[in-house]
Parts: structure tokens; sequence; C-alpha cells
């Protein structure tokens, strides 16, 4: 049954979330159609840079992303009440670079500006909607809609009408989240390396390192976005716990756990072979909250449930302890 995502994502809270956008029917409206053999993969590239963009503009720090044939993931932390901090014309501003003019030029861009400047309920509303995840993935979705009907001349969706959205209730949840999601194309057959993973934010981060090493042993920041928001790890541990996941989460090597596992992982898991279990719960075990076993027994409550999906998952990771 179809829930109001008002009830699990309360209007002008800041929280961490997973999310899913697919392709209608899961057809292969991104990269190459296997039953026509006709390449759509440039328009990866549209979802990436559109993605990139929308960052730029929203009270949203991004963690993690991964551009697939069909679908996107995207790691993200909002926080609405930054908005508050923007002037009037950074609001503006922001609006219109999502929104730009028919006749897009500077003074069109300008004019818009200056009248949504002019107009203080109008300008309310929208500082509003730059902090609200259903706004984000709307800004972020419809325009590609378009792109992509344009270049087929046809008209009707390109992207399902709801996307997935999941609560990341703690560091372990967001970590687990993020390695999921830069693991996708390996998981999915496309490549065998992080740096061949193109369209995701590893490849984005391993391409930067290239140019700054430096960044290597920085704690990390999001790949994108207005928010100031460190994660609780460098980057040179990320990578490396990120790799060493992509490892247990083979076909072949499943249950085989080798002794040297990243040293970080115990901050956050004691045992590395739950780590691996909990990185590909985020996909199955989990529903629309990821956490410990309390937080979504919370959440059920206050949704006036007995049960959400995932307590299972989270309550075996417990006994596991």
């Amino acid at each position: 049954m179809t829930q109001a995502r008002s009830q699990l994502v309360p209007l002008d809270s800041p929280g961490v979330y997973h999310c899913v956008q697919r392709c209608v029917r899961r057809a292969y409206l991104c990269g190459e159609d296997r039953y026509t053999g006709q390449s759509f993969e440039h328009r990866k590239t549209w979802v990436e840079d559109r993605l990139l963009l929308v960052a730029e503009c929203f009270a949203v720090a991004i963690h993690a992303y991964a551009v697939m044939s069909n679908h996107l993931h995207v790691v993200l932390q909002l926080e609405p009440s930054a908005t508050r901090s923007w002037t009037d014309a950074d609001v503006a501003a922001r609006w219109v670079r999502l929104f730009p003019p028919r006749e897009d030029t500077d003074e069109a861009r300008s004019l818009k500006a200056r009248a949504l400047i002019a107009n203080p309920n109008r300008l309310t509303l929208i500082r509003h909607r730059l902090g609200n995840l259903s706004w984000l993935m709307k800004c972020f979705a419809e325009p590609i809609s378009r792109k992509a009907n344009h270049e087929d001349s046809c008209k009707g969706r390109f992207w399902e009408g709801r996307f997935k959205s999941q609560v990341l209730c703690d560091d372990k949840a967001l970590l687990a989240a993020m390695a999921y999601v830069d693991l996708n194309p390996i998981r999915a057959g496309m490549t065998k390396r992080l740096d061949h993973s193109r369209h995701t934010s590893v490849y984005k981060r391993l391409k930067d390192l290239k140019q700054r090493p430096s960044k290597l042993n920085e704690k990390m920041k999001p790949i994108a976005g207005t928010l100031v928001a460190f994660l609780p790890i460098r980057l040179d541990d990320y990578i490396e716990l990120v790799q060493w996941t992509g490892k247990q989460v083979r076909d072949d090597k499943r249950g085989a756990i080798p002794s040297n596992a990243p040293s970080v992982l115990k901050r956050f898991d004691s045992k590395p072979e739950r780590w691996a279990t909990r990185v590909k719960a985020i996909g199955s075990g989990y529903w629309r909250v990821v956490g410990d076993a309390q937080d979504l027994i919370d959440l059920a409550q206050r949704l006036n449930q007995q049960w959400l999906k995932g307590i299972g998952t989270a309550l075996s990771f417990q006994k596991r302890s």
C-alpha cells in the first residue's frame, strides 16, 4: 500500500536519504537497450550534469550517486533551515538557474530574478521548496524527461511517478548506503573496477584525486551541494572500505570473508561479514528506513503500525553482536 512521503519525511525537517528514481517500466531509456541495440548512453551525462546542477541550488549535500541504464541512485543530506540564511537575491538566482526563461540570456535571467525578488510571497514559497526533498527530485527529473521526449519525438513519462526514498538513521546506514550506491555498476556487471565506474560519485572522487592527491588523507566532503557536511571517515579509508566490500558481494566469494578487513570498519561494525550483509540489505533487507531496530520500531509506532520492513534485518544484526 502506497504511503504518503510526508509521514516518513516530515516537512521542513533535516534528514539523510537514499533515493532511487527509475525509468518507466524499467525500460532502458539510458545506456544501451539490450533488445534493440540502440544506445542512449549520452543521456547518463544529462542525468549526472542535472543532478550536480540541482545540488548547487538546493540546501543539500550529495554524498553518493550512480547513474544506471534505467535508474538513478543518490544519497543526500537535506537541511531545510539553511535556506533561511540565503538572501532574497540568492534564492531568486538559484531558482532562475533551475527554471531559466524561455529566452535564456543574461538580461532575461536578470529580469526574471528581479521579478521574483519583487514578489515576497512567491519568494517565500521558493525558499521553502529549495529545502524540500520532493521538489529537489522534481527539479532534477522533469527537465530530463522533456529533453528525452524531444529527442525521441514523443510524449509521456520518462520516469516513474514516485521515487523511492529511504531514511538513513545513523552513520552506519549512511556509509552502507554510499557503498551500495558506488558499487552498483560493479554489482550489475558493467565493470570490474571503481575507476571504470563512469557516472558514479566514486569515479568522480577518484578522478579528482588525480588532480589533488592530498585530498586522499582528508576527511570526506560531499561530492556536490551547498551544505558543509563532513563525513565521519577519511577519503582513503572510504575507498579502501568500498573496494573491500565489493569483493565480499561477489557471487563467487559468498561467505568468504578475508581477515584483512579495513581497520576503519571496526568503528562502524565489529564483524566484517555483518558489514557486507548490511550493505546488501540496503537494496533488499530494508525498505523505507535504514537503521537500528529501535529506530524502525519508534517510526512504526509514530505511524501507528506494528511493523516496518527491515526490523527483522536490524534485529538479526543485533543478535550477531
